[in-house]
């Protein structure tokens, strides 16, 4: 009996040790690729892309147990990456719930991927239950890596003080790999935090000010299922906004949060546009006429998104851009230049949102360069319209004779 106790122990034992310390590893492996085109970069690229402002407006890393600033041997991005593509501004989002299928087409909400993620992971057990928390837990996590990186990696929060993108910006200009003792690896990387749908409100709009004040800067209204927000493009009844939606919008126009579309289905999209009062973004995802794929933009949304003076964030994946390629990706961005002008394209990578990718920013900068952009149109793209939309139109609302906050 005695042998029979300890084996059912080591066999629990086993069976936890791989519940918590495998089974996470082998979930972000298996789900975040790396497939690498080749491709050459010319020295009049890399010398181009050293001297760019990049700005990534969507990565979804905070949701796996890594270290962030450690060279990872999975996934996409950390901040080792980050330095070495030249990255300015990293948006971070935070994902707190996926539904068991997560296809393009049709889901319920009625099932949750990151619950057990939350709990594989060993995240604190408050996260396992509330989806607010989960989104508060990857701000602490974003916190905390900033607060050991040694400057190398700094939060900011624009849209109440777009002094902070001027702080960034020169801090990268003026920066010198050593001062006195201490040596850094390169410029820092700006960091700013996102939300892929608002089902983290969890139904009380009050709960936008709680995650305003943990830093939260832009948030998506859905993301793969409908909510009490808005419809999902892959949700079942595909909705507009909901009554709630329409006050979230309003909240946030006043508190200067950027309004994300990525995800929203097309009547939600639709109906954001008519109410937006401030410039909108789409985040990450494709265009329709270069890649028909049911949550890709289509031109009357891209012109809608123009119109507020917001911009649209091209992505690195397949069902973005039909392809993994570089040049799949400038063929995009070239689409929304000819249709809007090129004041209104940027990037979203979407890195370590469970899509393969294959290749760096560097070679994005070559394959603009290939299809034609001139260097001032790829230091736009690259990040200089995402860094003007933060920068310049997103303060807090103030009513008139009321002081500044």
């Amino acid at each position: 009996m005695r042998k029979w106790v300890v084996a059912g122990g080591m066999i629990v034992v086993l069976a936890l040790v791989g519940f918590f310390g495998i089974a996470p590893i082998v979930v972000d492996r298996s789900m975040n690729m790396v497939a690498r085109v080749p491709m050459r970069v010319t020295p009049q690229a890399r010398e181009l892309h050293r001297r760019l402002s990049i700005a990534d407006m969507h990565a979804d890393t905070l949701l796996w147990r890594r270290d962030l600033l450690e060279r990872g041997t999975r996934g996409q991005a950390d901040l080792p990456r980050l330095e070495e593509g030249n990255v300015a501004l990293q948006i971070f989002s935070s994902v707190t719930k996926t539904p068991k299928h997560q296809n393009y087409d049709a889901n319920g909400a009625d099932s949750d991927n990151i619950t057990l993620l939350a709990i594989a992971q060993m995240q604190p057990p408050r996260t396992w239950r509330s989806l607010l928390e989960r989104s508060l837990w990857h701000a602490e996590k974003l916190r905390r890596a900033a607060a050991a990186s040694d400057g190398r990696l700094r939060p900011v929060r624009p849209v109440r003080r777009p002094a902070d993108i001027d702080r960034l910006l020169r801090a990268r200009a003026g920066w010198t790999r050593c001062f006195g003792d201490a040596c850094l690896t390169g410029p820092p990387v700006g960091a700013m935090l996102s939300i892929e749908g608002l089902q983290d409100l969890e139904g009380d709009i009050g709960n936008l000010d709680r995650l305003y004040d943990a830093g939260f800067r832009m948030a998506g209204m859905a993301h793969f299922f409908d909510n009490d927000v808005a419809g999902s493009m892959h949700g079942m009844a595909k909705r507009g906004l909901t009554p709630l939606g329409r006050r979230v919008i309003a909240r946030m126009e006043a508190k200067g949060m950027v309004v994300d579309v990525a995800h929203a289905s097309h009547a939600a999209v639709a109906d954001i546009l008519r109410v937006a009062r401030r410039p909108v973004v789409s985040s990450h995802g494709g265009v329709q006429a270069t890649c028909k794929v049911n949550r890709n933009l289509t031109d009357d949304e891209i012109r809608g998104i123009a119109r507020t003076g917001g911009v649209v964030g091209i992505g690195y994946w397949e069902a973005a851009v039909c392809s993994t390629s570089p040049a799949a990706v400038a063929r995009a961005i070239a689409h929304v230049r000819d249709l809007v002008g090129i004041a209104h394209v940027g990037l979203g990578s979407d890195f370590d949102g469970a899509v393969t990718t294959g290749f760096d920013t560097g070679q994005l900068t070559q394959a603009l360069l290939d299809r034609g952009f001139t260097a001032d149109e790829i230091g736009r793209v690259m990040g200089g319209n995402v860094l003007r939309l933060l920068h310049a139109g997103l303060a807090p609302a103030v009513a008139p004779g009321t002081a500044q906050p």
